[in-house]
């Protein structure tokens, strides 16, 4: 029998995406991000929203928070919308990032919130890569905003899906 929080793919048993499965996964398989503080807060269908705060583990000698803490945040608030659209596939999916472009506009201080958005193309684009037997690229946006608001960084992630055959 398999928990609730599991679901079956093939012979595969697979976690299903919600904050609490992917903030616990991430302590296990992606400790770094665990410990600079990165937390999904909340997975809806087409929006996923990640927060880091600004402490000492991921600050930059500016006293601000390092690039690369902001884009363990972003990539992450993108890539669990991808990993949502394979889930409700139901199909074996590779994915990868293959470029990402980033904007920095104001110090990253105090708690950040991370917000991606997509629409219904992910799934087509999952279909396209089935039908078609190739390797499909899409860019999702995330936008890092401060406690007032204020866009302090944006990022651009290119994403690679394959159907796996």
């Amino acid at each position: 029998m398999i928990p609730k929080k599991y679901y079956l793919v093939g012979k595969f048993i697979i976690m299903k995406i919600t904050p609490k499965n992917i903030n616990v996964f991430m302590m296990l398989k992606l400790p770094l991000a665990y410990l600079a503080g990165v937390r999904i807060l909340r997975i809806e269908n087409k929006r996923a929203v990640v927060k880091i705060r600004h402490k000492w583990m991921n600050q930059n000698p500016f006293r601000s928070m390092f690039w690369a803490a902001q884009g363990m945040a972003a990539e992450l608030s993108t890539g669990v919308l991808v990993m949502q659209a394979i889930e409700r596939s139901g199909e074996k999916v590779s994915m990868l990032v293959t470029h990402q472009k980033a904007a920095f506009y104001k110090k990253a201080t105090g708690r950040i919130l991370f917000s991606c958005e997509t629409n219904d193309s992910l799934e087509n684009i999952i279909v396209e890569s089935k039908k078609n037997n190739e390797g499909k690229t899409f860019e999702l946006v995330a936008k890092g905003k401060n406690e007032d608001g204020v866009v302090v960084s944006e990022f651009t992630f290119e994403w690679s899906l394959k159907v796996k055959s």
